[in-house]
């Protein structure tokens, strides 16, 4: 008996300090890991609407929890409304793939770039291709469904879910910045 609780009490200690060196870890890395990730959402701006030399935050709205979304007024070398980026998301088939949108000041896509995904290898993850994106180009929130759906963007072969969950998030994203924008913020 006094073995098993030996054993216990070591085995405990050795999980108490590993967890604390992990936790340490991750109050360095964490800081980092989030500047990285906003460095790539701007690159990401940046390559759905090229046309842009600054971009202004705005608040989109909130979830259910109070986190805030954000869309970027994209502006000219005049200060002049050329466009909007937002980075949108919903639901996949194993993952919430998050996609970058560009889109004009009448609400065209300019680009999408998927900008962080975890779907299925070979189906689901074909989404960061570079032959995914122009099937979005020049179209509106009412082009945003998917030929399975009867709308007009082709779904990447076996991966209907994935390219529905893109769709989706788009249109979604779309109708909120239209409230929005509706409401006189921009």
């Amino acid at each position: 008996m006094k073995d098993y609780i030996k054993l216990s009490s070591v085995l405990f200690l050795i999980s108490a300090i590993a967890c604390g060196i992990l936790a340490l870890v991750n109050n360095f890395t964490y800081p980092i890991i989030m500047e990285n990730k906003a460095k790539e959402e701007e690159i990401a701006r940046k390559s759905v609407l090229p046309q842009a030399e600054s971009f202004e935050q705005k608040i989109l709205g909130k979830d259910s929890e109070g986190n805030e979304f954000y869309y970027y007024v994209g502006k000219n070398k005049d200060n002049k409304i050329i466009g909007y980026t937002m980075a949108v998301s919903a639901p996949g088939y194993s993952s919430n793939p998050k996609t970058m949108v560009g889109l004009t000041a009448d609400l065209k896509i300019t680009d999408i770039k998927v900008i962080d995904q975890a779907e299925t290898p070979g189906l689901g993850a074909n989404c960061v291709n570079d032959d995914f994106p122009p099937r979005f180009r020049g179209k509106g929130k009412d082009a945003m469904k998917t030929d399975k759906d009867g709308g007009e963007i082709k779904s990447i072969t076996g991966a209907t879910i994935t390219t529905r969950a893109i769709t989706n998030s788009i249109a979604d994203g779309i109708t909120m910045l239209e409230k929005s924008l509706k409401k006189g913020e921009e």
